[in-house]
């Protein structure tokens, strides 16, 4: 396994204007990072395709492969007002992005669920033919590009490993499969190590995720921390000082086949620099002594 590290762990620098994507390229190789994931939470400026093609050509003079490009979506409600077919469209302008940075895949999310509202029902089975449809007409797109395309377990609706499960399944195509994030899992209160090794026969792609864990029973543990669908709290970690356990999770990873890249995702309150660079120090080192 190689390790990639998303632009957005370098987001909160980012919003700070102490950082664009062309210093996020040259720190990632600073750091010694072998690949870079781009987000879209730290957007593309002026015409996105021209500035993806530029970054394309900065990575590789830096040395850096593009392995994957992140999106925000939602199948379900659709983006801005518009419908879930425009949301299928939009993401397949998405997916000329992808091309243009050289990313051989693409992850967008699925949905971030229906209304709280307790009357209106919220099964994900009963939403479960809709979102596989406009996933699907994205995976055969993308597979015109040679981009292969993945749902990654985020939020708390579109989360669960079974759910994760149930969706590949159901989309059936060869070029859709899921995006593995390790810590994520938690975000619906569930063991990482047996989510992980549900899904890992599908997985096109990791992130290595990292999560501080307070049980509910207890007060708020303050600021940082936001609450899982249970209600227990959790607050973003350097890889390698939370709870998960990162390093099962890439041998489950590897007893299933997988030899892609793994990216770390920090989103912890602590110095970005500081956190990724430890962090990039402990994921080599669990890779290295699997």
């Amino acid at each position: 396994m190689k390790i990639g590290v998303s632009s957005y762990s370098f987001a909160a620098l980012a919003r700070e204007g102490k950082m664009n994507l062309s210093d996020i390229i040259k720190e990632a190789k600073k750091m010694g990072f072998d690949g870079i994931e781009f987000a879209d939470n730290v957007p593309f400026g002026g015409d996105p395709l021209i500035h993806a093609a530029q970054l394309k050509y900065e990575c590789a003079a830096a040395g850096l492969d593009v392995v994957n490009y992140t999106i925000g979506a939602d199948l379900l409600n659709g983006y801005a007002g518009g419908s879930p077919e425009d949301e299928v469209a939009r993401i397949k302008k998405q997916v000329d992005i992808a091309a243009a940075l050289g990313a051989p895949g693409m992850r967008h999310d699925a949905t971030w669920g229906v209304s709280n509202n307790l009357r209106q029902w919220r099964s994900f089975d009963m939403y479960l033919p809709k979102l596989a449809e406009g996933i699907r007409a994205v995976a055969e797109y993308a597979s015109t590009k040679g981009i292969r395309t993945m749902v990654e377990n985020h939020g708390y609706f579109a989360q669960d490993s079974d759910r994760m499960e149930r969706l590949v399944t159901t989309v059936a195509h060869p070029n859709f499969g899921l995006l593995c994030d390790m810590g994520n899992f938690m975000c619906a209160d569930e063991d990482p190590v047996l989510a992980v090794s549900r899904i890992a026969p599908y997985v096109f792609h990791a992130h290595a995720k990292d999560f501080h864990l307070k049980s509910g029973n207890q007060p708020h543990p303050g600021d940082g921390f936001f609450p899982t669908r249970a209600g227990n709290h959790l607050r973003g970690a350097i890889v390698g000082h939370g709870e998960v356990p990162v390093q099962q999770c890439l041998r489950i990873l590897k007893n299933n086949g997988y030899n892609g890249y793994v990216s770390i995702e920090f989103e912890g309150i602590e110095d970005p620099l500081v956190g990724i660079s430890i962090g990039l120090k402990n994921l080599r080192n669990y890779i290295n002594t699997l």
